[in-house]
């Protein structure tokens, strides 16, 4: 393949289009099975089997298949979208491959959409996002540059390279507001503005798509899907700040994603887009693929350039700043995948375009990966300044199996616990911080009623305890006393003055940490205490965990008033713990319940309740009697 002139870039994009119009006497139709990780998990690879197999055995030439990654609706996977001439497409969930096969011979062949199996595109969940960083969300196969480049791509690395000099690049980015999507929401044009000032013979310019956050899945979605975006970003960026190597660092359990920017890679450089004189322009930069072994901690920028050069990912002190010492002592600027992704369409289309969402001080958009205790869970891109309420309730369809919102986790083991008389507030860098929790670089879990909010603080304590790095004693000590509280907490240990001195130990590591893991571990700790103090109280004095999470202190047992006789939590019990007849009252024997809360989640009444630990220690257990529970019983 030649090397490419920015009028050859023009020619592929209307020409690819051109191909793979819906036109009459061309192609009729498309089907698109969207293959990210979700998708392949849940069996898009047999779904796209099944179609190839029937269009081979059908003959037929005027049907596009072809692939894409996440489109979105994880959680209703496999999925995939049917297009044809003059119709509007339809999407279709929860595909097997009879499902799929049925769809070809109604749908494609017979034109007749199987309503069954599809789901409206015009629900909240589709037509309240803005899809800017996403844009290529479903839309295009991530392993063909032809179609990157049919929906605008490279042209907005053409026109930075031949149209602006750096300082005009930099001023563009500085005038959208652009803040770093990673989690610090530090201003990317500065950023790239401070690294340019910077003098050396050598800069770099490096890609975080090591996103380590329970539930987080963002960048991993991108770099799946639409992997030259991320490339196309770091040419303006490197261009911007005279960077001629780069690298994206990505963690080695996404196989995937290192897979696809592989690919992207290679057909940059043999297209030109990549490599020396890049469109002719005198331009040079080369990018390579590192993979990380998966530390939490190299989401921290030094610790990050640290395992780049070979090293043990710990940070460093700042100052210096990697904009003036950073990958091997060189100007060094690093953004994480959602940051880069918007850079094209900003200098496509202006800064101006890009402030039209958004707020004054959070402009444009944010990607959240929604999931939890949340019906819609997915992928989504809302406008800064979206209400809490709005997402959970409208794009997320609210809680699951009927139950209430308690807490939404944002910015991860960083962040913080959000409650449900918060939910109005707006989702900005500066609102979210005055919760206690942080934007982050996009994960948001939601939970409902059935959490432990003490047992949540532990969960991510552990998390950030076990990815210290152990280099500071604020972090290495100081979460690891405030873990083995928590865990004396949720199991029966805890004391009075317990709660006060989480608070103490948090303040105290927050600023004295060394870097951004230790000056946030604290967070989920502090906004549980400060929102659900009663939930901690009630571990300590009352001992008793009210959702049932923490079994030490817990027992469950069955309303009588309450139990329809159902026989739910009878069948759901692995203990055969539960007795009863049908249609009358059931009794759970306390000799045999191991506090599963199989039975909780089974009862569609409300019949099997929580208690405190000793609620039968001065009476007979509840259905103590009704079942031997050993050998000498069964005799006696």
């Amino acid at each position: 393949m030649p090397e490419l002139t920015i009028a050859d870039l023009k020619k592929i994009k209307e020409e690819y289009k051109s191909a793979l119009a819906l036109r009459e006497g061309a192609y009729r139709a498309k089907v698109t099975v969207h293959m990210g990780t979700c998708g392949l998990a849940a069996g898009a690879r047999k779904v796209m089997d099944a179609l190839l197999d029937e269009v081979t055995k059908s003959g037929v030439r005027d049907i596009i298949v072809t692939t894409s990654g996440c489109a979105g609706l994880c959680s209703r996977e496999p999925m995939a979208t049917v297009e044809i001439i003059n119709k509007s497409p339809v999407i279709y969930c929860y595909l097997n491959g009879d499902k799929t096969r049925r769809i070809f011979k109604e749908h494609l062949m017979e034109g007749r959409v199987v309503e069954e199996y599809a789901s409206p595109s015009d629900i909240p969940f589709f037509n309240l996002q803005f899809l800017r960083a996403l844009r290529n969300k479903g839309l295009i196969d991530a392993e063909k540059v032809e179609e990157y480049i049919a929906r605008d791509g490279y042209q907005a690395a053409a026109k930075a390279l031949t149209e602006m000099s750096p300082d005009d690049i930099i001023k563009e980015v500085k005038a959208s507001g652009l803040r770093g999507r990673g989690g610090a929401g530090f201003p990317t044009g500065l950023k790239w503005e401070l690294c340019s000032m910077s003098k050396a013979d050598q800069k770099y310019i490096l890609c975080n798509g090591d996103e380590g956050d329970p539930g987080a899945f963002m960048d991993r979605s991108v770099m799946e899907a639409d992997p030259h975006v991320v490339l196309e970003g770091m040419i303006i960026g490197a261009k911007a700040i005279g960077a001629t190597k780069g690298y994206i660092y990505v963690r080695a359990e996404y196989p995937l994603a290192v897979k696809r920017l592989q690919m992207a890679i290679d057909q940059a450089k043999e297209y030109g887009l990549l490599g020396d004189n890049i469109l002719g322009t005198g331009f040079n930069l080369d990018i390579e693929i590192y993979q990380g072994a998966g530390a939490f901690v190299c989401g921290e920028e030094t610790a990050l350039m640290r395992s780049l050069e070979g090293k043990r990912g710990m940070p460093i002190p700042r100052p210096p700043f990697p904009v003036n010492k950073g990958l091997w002592g060189k100007p060094t600027v690093l953004n994480n995948v959602e940051t880069y992704a918007n850079i094209p369409p900003i200098i496509l289309n202006g800064a101006d375009w890009f402030k039209s969402l958004g707020t004054e001080k959070s402009t444009g958009t944010k990607v959240f990966a929604l999931t939890g205790a949340i019906k819609n869970i997915g992928l989504i891109e809302v406008p800064m300044g979206i209400p809490l309420k709005t997402i959970i309730y409208d794009i997320g369809g609210g809680i699951k199996k009927g139950r209430r919102f308690k807490a939404v986790q944002l910015g991860g083991p960083s962040g913080g616990c959000i409650p449900e008389h918060l939910l109005d507030t707006p989702v900005t860098y500066e609102d979210i911080v005055q919760t206690g929790a942080i934007v982050g670089s996009g994960g948001m879990v939601v939970m409902d009623d059935s959490n432990c909010m003490v047992n949540v603080a532990r969960f991510f304590l552990e998390f950030t305890t076990d990815e210290s790095c152990g280099k500071c004693p604020p972090c290495r000590i100081g979460t690891k006393v405030m873990l083995d509280k928590l865990i004396d907490i949720t199991e029966g240990r805890g004391k009075d003055g317990d709660i006060e001195l989480l608070e103490d130990l948090s303040r105290d590591i927050i600023v004295t940490a060394l870097c951004g893991l230790g000056q946030t571990a604290p967070n989920p700790v502090l906004t549980t205490i400060r929102y659900f103090r009663n939930e901690y109280e009630a571990h300590i004095k009352e001992k008793w965990c009210h959702a049932g999470v923490c079994r030490v202190l817990s027992t469950f047992y069955i309303d009588e008033e309450a139990c329809k006789g159902c026989m739910a939590c009878l069948r759901a019990c692995p203990q055969k713990a539960i007795t009863g007849e049908k249609k009358k009252p059931h009794t759970i024997n306390q000799e045999l319940c191991i506090k599963c809360r199989t039975c909780y989640e089974a009862c569609k009444f409300g019949a099997v309740k929580v208690g405190p630990a000793d609620m039968f220690k001065d009476k007979k257990s509840q259905g103590k009697s009704e079942i031997p529970l050993n050998e000498s019983e069964v005799k006696a």
